[in-house]
């Protein structure tokens, strides 16, 4: 027998007993079905093994872990779903859309409404059958041949820089793939989908965090849609969308021209975006930025301010941390912290009484923040301002585009940006990168090197960012003029040198181990980058530093 620590409870199980098994013996009825587990810190399958004394708790869909397998699961079956109706037909993961992914099929001819429904109810028969997912562990060379069989390049080009002698696949019917992530262990494991047919491929949508039954309507969302549609002419002119191809160009010798030409894609985009605000028949006198947390919304103003200079226009900029209230009046969120991502930790009174002058030309006093205190600075040491014929205001922060930071000013008057990393690149053709997981990169290696936090610190808060973005940000995005996609194709190579320091220094013993674990193992597929070529202006240099720019 072994002693383990169990949901909080400490039993004695028998040595080689698998964790899902002990979940269907011991979980209370009640909770949501245990999809993957964690032992000590790591998430793993239910059917991994106790061998000695250790820590275990259920991942369930109420879990952000629980929707990444439940996806990840979903993914498979759909795989080898189309794999059955299709034969060996490309079908590749694209873009996230709300709750779930859309897809590419390469038919030949035009895929129709009736081929999605005849993928859903292959899927659906699938599920009934309770089709298995199966682990096998076998060597680089095996691997290798499984997929020349399949025909699955992208995980032939993951493979080309595997380390490693083994490789552990994920088996689905006849359909092979690399062990990326924790699947459930069956079919029956996926108890809500939907497909709909968007040409020239589907949307599969999936259940809501949390409401694992439950599938929701689906948002059109044009303008990220048209984010995504540029994106995907901005991989076409790369000739790069997965890892493996990236690792392909970087082992060539073309790192630096793939990092220009990203730049170069990024610098021409700000530049439209800076056509658009002059040619507008409207009277534009502010220009709001908003976005998640580490989207690179100050170097998208720096850099956008630079070509409304070239345009002629003379920006001045107002910057909305300045005007956040005491800290010990910010409102506290459900479990009692202090809610910084809430719109109302801004003194709006004030920031539209300053709005106001500025627009009809006097000069006004702008406050300053002392976030080592937590308080305003007194008033002897705001900073005038007064908005000149010719100029306009720059306003970034994550609530540029919530209509009540900007009230006081008049529709016509206001442009509107949002900046986010809406990352195109995949792992392979199976796999995305979630966008999310960007962010969360980009933000280890910034407060690590320049704001005294610990990749610790950074993954125990990144919970309640997220819970704001989602409850004061996102919901803003379709509101905006213009969307700037942010993502570097090249930037998880750069940052793995970085991130992966950081992420090292997690103690293996503390919970934010679990989210190490996984972007380690995420960072690992990756041929590293050196930074030398990535320029000075570049939004990469916001987090890991050498920016042309002052923060």
């Amino acid at each position: 027998m072994v002693p383990v620590q169990f949901d909080g409870r400490r039993i004695n199980v028998a040595k080689g007993s698998l964790v899902g098994d002990l979940f269907q013996q011991h979980r209370d009825a009640d909770n949501l079905q245990a999809l993957a587990a964690i032992v000590d810190h790591r998430l793993v399958d239910l059917d991994c093994p106790v061998t000695a004394p250790c820590d275990i708790s259920a991942v369930d869909y109420g879990m952000r872990e629980g929707v990444l397998v439940y996806r990840r699961t979903g993914t498979l079956l759909l795989m080898e779903a189309a794999r059955r109706l299709f034969g060996q037909i490309p079908v590749a993961v694209s873009q996230a859309h709300g709750a779930g992914y859309s897809y590419h099929v390469d038919l030949g001819d035009e895929l129709t409404k009736e081929h999605v429904v005849q993928l859903e109810q292959q899927l659906t028969a699938m599920v009934e059958k309770d089709v298995p997912l199966e682990k096998e562990i076998v060597t680089l060379t095996e691997a290798r041949r499984i997929f020349g069989e399949q025909g699955a390049v992208e995980q032939l080009r993951l493979l080309k820089t595997w380390w490693d002698r083994h490789v552990t696949l994920i088996r689905c019917g006849e359909l092979y793939d690399i062990h990326h992530y924790p699947v459930a262990p069956s079919a029956r494991y996926l108890t809500s989908f939907a497909l709909a047919y968007h040409s020239p491929g589907f949307f599969f949508r999936l259940p809501p965090r949390g409401r694992p039954t439950e599938i929701l309507p689906y948002l059109e969302s044009p303008k990220l849609e048209q984010v995504y549609q540029e994106s995907a002419e901005w991989l076409r002119q790369l000739g790069v969308s997965t890892v493996g191809q990236l690792n392909g160009a970087t082992q060539a010798g073309d790192a630096g021209e793939l990092i220009r030409i990203a730049e170069g894609l990024h610098e021409k985009r700000i530049g439209q975006i800076a056509d658009n605000i002059c040619s507008t028949d409207r009277d534009v006198r502010l220009v709001c930025i908003a976005g998640p947390s580490s989207s690179g919304k100050t170097t998208f103003s720096k850099r956008l301010s630079l070509q409304l200079r070239v345009n002629g226009v003379r920006p001045i900029a107002l910057s909305t941390d300045n005007f956040y209230i005491d800290r010990e009046d910010t409102p506290l969120d459900e479990d009692g912290n202090y809610d910084f991502e809430s719109v109302e930790a801004i003194d709006l009174s004030l920031f539209n009484e300053v709005l106001a002058k500025l627009l009809r030309g006097e000069e006004v006093l702008a406050p300053r923040f002392d976030f080592t205190v937590g308080k305003r600075r007194e008033r002897d040491k705001w900073v005038p301002m007064k908005l000149e014929p010719g100029q306009v205001l720059i306003v970034e922060g994550i609530h540029g585009l919530n209509p009540r930071l900007t009230e006081s000013v008049d529709a016509e008057r206001k442009f509107g940006v949002y900046v986010s990393a809406l990352t195109q690149l995949c792992i392979d053709d199976h796999n995305r990168i979630f966008t999310s997981d960007t962010r969360l990169i980009r933000r280890i290696v910034r407060d690590r090197r320049y704001r005294g936090y610990s990749a610790t610190d950074t993954i125990e808060i990144w919970p309640r960012v997220r819970k704001g973005e989602k409850a004061h940000i996102f919901k803003f995005q379709e509101q905006a003029d213009v969307m700037f996609n942010s993502a570097l194709i090249y930037e998880h190579a750069v940052l793995s040198l970085y991130a992966t320091r950081y992420l090292l220094e997690v103690d293996q013993g503390h919970p934010a181990f679990v989210t190490a674990h996984r972007l380690l193992n995420f960072l690992s597929h990756f041929v590293p980058m050196f930074d030398e070529n990535v320029p000075e202006i570049s939004i990469l240099r916001e987090f890991m530093g050498g920016s042309f720019f002052s923060y």
